[in-house]
Parts: C-alpha cells; sequence; structure tokens
C-alpha cells in the first residue's frame, strides 16, 4: 500500500511537470507568433509609404547651373515622387535662371502643389557677389578654374546685405556688411578697389559708416 501511494504520487507530479512544460511551451508558441505578426506589421509599413496628396504644399530645393537643363536623373529621386517631369521640371529652371543667373550655381527652390512646380531662385551670398562683378559669359565646359578678381563697389555689397539680412545672423547692417566682404574674400574679388578685409576693420574702426536698414 505505501509503495503504491508512492507511485501514484510519482505519477501525479509527472503530470504536473507535464503540464507545466506544456503550458510553457503554448506561452512561448503565442509570443512568437505575436512577434511574428509585429514584425510584419513594421515591415508592410517601411515597404508601402504613405499616399502622396495631389493639393499638399512640398518645398524641394535643388542646386543648379542657371540657363541650363540639369540632367533628369538628379530631379528624378526629389521630384519624380510628386508626380513631375523630371525633364519638364528642368526646362522650367532653366527658363527661369537663363536672365539673371546664367553659368552661376545657385539653389532653386520648387514649390509643388497639384502636380504643379513653381521656380523661384534663393541665391547665395557668392552667388550674388559673383553676379555684381558682370563678367562676361563663359562656357563652362571649355574655362575652368575661372578666377573672380575683378571689383565691385561697397554700394553693391551694401544691396547684397540688405538681400541677404533676412539670413544673416548680425544684428545690424553693418554686421551684414561685414559677412558679405568676408564672401568677397573668399570669391577673390576688391571692393573699391580696396582688399575687404580692409574694408572689414575700417567699419569696426568707424571710419567707414554704414546706414542702417
Amino acid at each position: 500500500s505505501k509503495g503504491r501511494n508512492c507511485w501514484q504520487i510519482r505519477v501525479f507530479f509527472w503530470g504536473c511537470s507535464l503540464l507545466r512544460s506544456h503550458l510553457f511551451c503554448s506561452r512561448l508558441q503565442r509570443e512568437r507568433e505575436r512577434a511574428i505578426s509585429e514584425v510584419s506589421i513594421a515591415l508592410a509599413s517601411l515597404a508601402m509609404p504613405p499616399k502622396f496628396d495631389p493639393s499638399q504644399v512640398v518645398e524641394v530645393y535643388v542646386r543648379v547651373t542657371g540657363g541650363e537643363v540639369g540632367a533628369a536623373s538628379s530631379l528624378a529621386p526629389k521630384i519624380g515622387p510628386l508626380g513631375l517631369s523630371p525633364k519638364k521640371v528642368g526646362e522650367d529652371i532653366a527658363k527661369e535662371t537663363a536672365k539673371d543667373w546664367k553659368g552661376l550655381r545657385v539653389t532653386v527652390k520648387l514649390t509643388v502643389q497639384n502636380r504643379q512646380a513653381k521656380v523661384s531662385v534663393v541665391p547665395s551670398a557668392a552667388a550674388l557677389v559673383i553676379k555684381a562683378l558682370k563678367e562676361p559669359e563663359r562656357d563652362r565646359k571649355k574655362t575652368k578654374n575661372i578666377k573672380h578678381n575683378g571689383n565691385i563697389y561697397l554700394d553693391d555689397v551694401i544691396e547684397i546685405a540688405k538681400v541677404m539680412r533676412p539670413r544673416s545672423m548680425a544684428k545690424h547692417l553693418a554686421g551684414s556688411v561685414k559677412e558679405i566682404l568676408g564672401t568677397c574674400v573668399s570669391v577673390g574679388c576688391t571692393v573699391d578697389g580696396k582688399d575687404p578685409k580692409d574694408l572689414q576693420k575700417e567699419i569696426e574702426e568707424g571710419e567707414v559708416e554704414i546706414p542702417e536698414d
């Protein structure tokens, strides 16, 4: 009788152990299936981008050479998903920049809405300085390493500083003028026949007065 009871107890504990193992394996299986489901949903959301709304206003910035139709392959990744033709947009950019920015590297802002792109030029300080030099047109493919060693006037620098004022970090216009003079140093031109650094020093010492906005 005692041996029989011991055997029954062993069977009972063995059954409990099997039940625990089964429950544990079932729990692992459920967690595994849930993890697989979550990963599948995440991968599906990555593979399927959100549907583009044509009425949404999207701004795209691209660097171009004024008056030239850029390669469609460089525009396609940016404007292709917006439903625009890279070739047509490239022609629109060339037409918009041909008059005032021909041959200059400028940034163009494309404002896209309802599959229509409005082109506007966002000139840099260097582009404005080079434009003020009024250099003759050159063939970029034939002429390399162009040196912009001409001369512009301080009034030109002040006008450029006023254009760049919204993007300037200076508190006063004089500070913006000194920033443009720094750009003149980088470009390689002179201002009123002087080294731009000398003019910066004269502005700091009060020898040259810059009118406020």
